[in-house]
């Protein structure tokens, strides 16, 4: 008995021995600097941004120096080198400075009503309960949910010369009314989108009803992160509600406007598919804006998609310098 449990107790050391020993042996890990760690999680995001807009827009500088038209489309020739030739034509082209004017009253406007009238509502969405609020948010967000090319489409009907809801509305007025407002009694068979001024107008109006719900949202979020005793001290000081916006709500909310106002700025600057769908094409010269001159310089016939592509650089360069600009004004403020 003895010598069996001594053999049972020396067979069972010898048996956990090895695995003693595995056990006690030390594991190679492969460790990455903790530095490296946020890096590597970039590099997929960084892979498809490269990919998707940092390709595209190396092609479009390139062929911003090359001719490019129809017998290079077809393969028949290379793209030739021609320096600045491109830059030189459109800088020498009448429709181009058009086209800028538009550019630049049309942001000015636009963004500047779209930050007016979503700042409004976020204010207000602010003033109501909580259930009533939620409710609004969703129902404007539809607006804002809806694709650029449907919104053109959308307003382009409202607007329509023969079966516009626009102008049914307006001879509904009583003709002494609609004198004294705009001059004229009947609107029947107006055409609103035939002219630059008034294709413009309706552009507007497209844009601020579809980018406003951002801002009020945006706002409206900002808001919510105020402390209620600020307002509460103000309005033991008897400060009215416009000096109350301009001491306390303005000032906490200045860096969601910052970005509010740049991400406005670079959307209006290259509307595309609103004034495209409102004018049925690139056919009215005068309403050009820079993007729709580009489009029409490198698809309509002859192509040429070297001037196309020097217009969408300038248009590039204009929005990274008004952005760089505003950004550095900001950051002079926040110093001082």
């Amino acid at each position: 008995m003895t010598n069996t449990s001594t053999l049972a107790r020396d067979g069972g050391r010898r048996a956990s021995a090895p695995g003693r020993r595995r056990a006690d042996r030390p594991v190679r890990r492969t460790r990455l600097p903790v530095w490296s760690i946020p890096y590597i999680l970039l590099i997929p995001g960084l892979v498809v941004i490269g990919a998707l807009l940092l390709y595209p827009m190396v092609q479009v500088g390139i062929m911003a120096f090359q001719k490019v038209g129809l017998v290079q489309i077809s393969g028949k020739k290379p793209a030739t080198w021609v320096g600045t030739e491109n830059f030189e034509k459109i800088f020498d082209n009448e429709i181009f400075w058009s086209a800028l004017r538009n550019t630049v009253v049309f942001a000015v406007i636009a963004v500047s009503l779209t930050l007016i009238v979503g700042t409004a509502v976020g204010v207000l969405l602010n003033k109501l309960g909580r259930k009533m609020s939620t409710f609004v948010v969703v129902g404007i967000m539809f607006a804002w949910a809806v694709p650029p090319v449907a919104q053109g489409i959308i307003w382009r009907w409202l607007f329509d010369a023969e079966a516009g809801v626009i102008n049914w509305a307006l001879n509904l007025l009583p003709d002494w009314l609609s004198s004294a407002l705009f001059g004229r009694a009947t609107w029947t068979d107006e055409p609103w989108l035939n002219d630059a001024w008034s294709i413009y107008m309706v552009l507007i109006i497209t844009v601020v009803w579809a980018s406003f719900p951002f801002i009020a949202v945006s706002v409206l979020a900002g808001l919510r992160g105020i402390p209620a005793e600020l307002y509460e001290a103000a309005k033991v000081d008897g400060s009215s509600a416009w000096r109350t916006f301009w001491k306390i709500t303005f000032p906490l909310l200045k860096p969601v406007f910052a970005v509010l106002t740049v991400l406005s700025i670079i959307w209006d600057f290259k509307v595309f598919s609103q004034l495209y769908v409102l004018m049925g094409g690139p056919a009215n010269r005068e309403a050009f804006n820079l993007s729709i001159f580009s489009y029409a310089e490198a698809f309509r016939s002859p192509p040429k998609m070297g001037s196309g592509a020097a217009i969408a650089v300038v248009l590039t360069v204009i929005l990274l310098v008004v952005t760089a600009v505003y950004v550095r004004q900001l950051v002079k403020q926040e110093e001082m």
